[in-house]
């Protein structure tokens, strides 16, 4: 393709009937955008879409990530303070926008339907199924409209070079009509081709970045919520094998969870 391009430049020859410059208020891309033909600009309207409709993937991905990541490390703080994991449960929802109050709340349920909350679950592996599903499910709800990013992340570049395709051709459409390798006859075309090239890259470049982040943070959030996981099971079973000594005479390094 750039070879084709370059051998047609090649053989321009300056046009002395040409127009006179653009006045020099106007924009040069502007100037592109209005002259370029139907299909050129179907081209850039779909890229335009595309853009903004990643844009507001990425953007409101980041905000509702930040949310969460506030609100977990709050939950984290109460979960830890906290001798009684009744106490969390009644204020968990405080904390909705953090996955972790999900993965507290599938445990917790799931325990509390063993034996009532109290002593050794009878069944372990069903509280380590429980966290498993409810970590599961909220990264499924996170990764929601990612695969959109993705798409138009992989997409917007070919997008583009069909603009670039299409640009070719009307260009060498240009050439035979006119009958002369002119600037005039192949300048439309050319500037087709570069600017939904262009417009491609622009659109794609930014949702690879965010995609690539975003699918980071996600993983960081996995992992933070099996790491909970297994530290509200261990909680669980430490506060129902260890029986607590006197109040009195427990100190405050050594407190453990209590139902």
């Amino acid at each position: 393709m750039l070879s084709t391009l370059a051998l047609a430049l090649h053989f321009l020859q300056e046009d002395p009937t040409a127009a006179p410059p653009a006045a020099a208020n106007s924009s040069a891309l502007v100037e592109m955008i209005h002259n370029s033909g139907p299909v050129a600009f179907a081209v850039l309207l779909i890229l335009l879409l595309a853009s903004i409709f990643s844009w507001t993937i990425m953007l409101s991905k980041w905000s509702s990530f930040g949310k969460a990541q506030t609100q977990s490390q709050r939950f984290i703080r109460a979960f830890r303070k906290s001798t009684r994991l009744s106490e969390i449960a009644t204020v968990a929802d405080q904390f909705k926008p953090s996955p972790l109050v999900a993965v507290f709340a599938e445990i917790y349920d799931e325990y509390q339907r063993q034996n009532g909350g109290r002593g050794l679950p009878r069944n372990p592996v069903a509280l380590e199924r429980a966290a498993q599903t409810a970590s599961s499910e909220a990264l499924t709800a996170m990764e929601s409209r990612m695969t959109w990013l993705a798409t138009i992340a992989a997409i917007a570049p070919f997008i583009g070079l069909f603009g670039t395709v299409m640009g070719i051709i009307d260009a060498f459409h240009g050439l035979g009509t006119a009958g002369a390798a002119t600037l005039r006859a192949v300048a439309p075309g050319i500037s087709e081709a570069l600017i939904t090239t262009a417009a491609g890259l622009v659109v794609a470049i930014p949702a690879v970045i965010g995609y690539n982040q975003l699918t980071a943070r996600l993983r960081e959030f996995g992992s933070r919520m099996d790491d909970f996981g297994r530290e509200l099971l261990n909680a669980i079973e430490n506060a129902a094998m260890v029986s607590p000594p006197p109040a009195q005479q427990q100190p405050e390094e050594a407190r453990r969870r209590s139902f």
